[in-house]
């Protein structure tokens, strides 16, 4: 099964709390939260991985 991230945006003025990205098998294995910007906000230094 593809790997999934959920991850938090701890951007005060931001309105995402949360989001999971879905992957496909074909991305590469050392795909970390650093990759990866708000949806909402477009920052990528307030995002945090949440751990299960």
């Amino acid at each position: 099964m593809p790997a999934t991230l959920e991850i938090a945006c701890e951007n005060g003025d931001c309105e995402l709390d949360m989001a999971e990205l879905h992957y496909t098998y074909d991305m590469p294995d050392d795909v970390t939260v650093d990759d990866f910007q708000c949806p909402y906000c477009r920052q990528s230094d307030s995002l945090r991985e949440i751990e299960p």
